[in-house]
């Protein structure tokens, strides 16, 4: 088993577990690779929506950050598995910026994840998983949930088909993050033909799907990124399925393996090119 989605040390808003607990975490629990994917910075001129501005590793921490991990892969060389990778954000706007950033580090990267954790609307920007006060500032401004399932789902669409040049990833994340809050605030129509159009777009263009197990655990979520009938067809359609705890912390990992579909077959992330 592989964990592709792990958060560091570098994140902001997670805890100061040292990388290398992480590593040796990761081998008691005998997993055979692991992919360190901390947020990556944001583009700049991009404002962080968020109270401390704390949702990606600051640009400062990118070098220390890279060389820390080579470092552990070359320690822990025979081993374990272990992968310098990065989640980068997609946001509405910044697509060249984001591609800036990819052209500089992607050369480094040997595994990344492209998620979708920023909603634009009017002009402004929203952190649609930070809380649910935030989502209902967000339900206040889309004039519905359902608004912003729609967004959503239209700006994941986007990461997907944009041309985010050589060193995209390969991977789209939490694919249904958008349902982080649904036990407080639920939905009245259904979007099941509209992920199953983001599948079709995922296959089309040669993606792996992030299946994310720290939604099992968040309170008005209750079920993984995506759920159940999403894996399903995710299998049907012969998606590569990584699955990742989005650990932020040594304790997050392998969170909710045990709640994921009992049938489902993991992939090893592919490298990026």
């Amino acid at each position: 088993m592989h964990d592709g989605h792990v958060h560091t040390p570098y994140c902001p808003h997670g805890s100061n577990d040292d990388l290398e607990s992480y590593v040796k975490k990761a081998m008691k629990l005998g997993l055979k690779g692991i992919t360190f994917t901390e947020h990556a910075p944001l583009p700049k001129g991009f404002h962080d929506p968020v109270p401390h501005k704390d949702s990606a590793m600051n640009w400062e921490d990118l070098d220390s950050y890279i060389r820390e991990i080579q470092r552990l892969k070359q320690k822990y060389q025979g081993e374990i598995s272990i992968l310098l990778g990065l989640e980068v954000d997609f946001i509405e706007g910044y697509e060249e910026q984001t591609r800036s950033i990819l052209d500089e580090v992607g050369p480094y990267l040997d595994d990344a994840i492209l998620s979708v954790h920023f909603l634009k609307h009017n002009h402004d920007y929203y952190c649609l998983d930070y809380s649910p006060e935030m989502f209902k500032t967000m339900i206040d401004s889309f004039q519905s949930v359902e608004a912003i399932y729609n967004t959503y789902y239209t700006t994941v669409e986007q990461s997907i088909k944009t041309n985010l040049g050589n060193y995209k990833p390969k991977r789209i994340g939490h694919i249904t993050l958008v349902k982080k809050f649904q036990q407080q605030y639920p939905i009245s129509i259904s979007f099941d033909a509209r992920i199953e159009q983001l599948l079709d777009k995922i296959k089309e263009n040669n993606m792996e799907l992030d299946y994310n197990s720290a939604g099992v655990v968040k309170p008005l979520c209750g079920e993984p990124y995506p759920p159940d009938d999403v894996v399903k067809k995710a299998i049907q359609k012969k998606i590569p399925l990584i699955y990742g705890s989005d650990a932020h912390s040594t304790k997050g990992l392998f969170q909710g393996i045990d709640k994921l579909w009992k049938d489902t077959v993991f992939s090893i992330p592919k490298r990026l090119s």
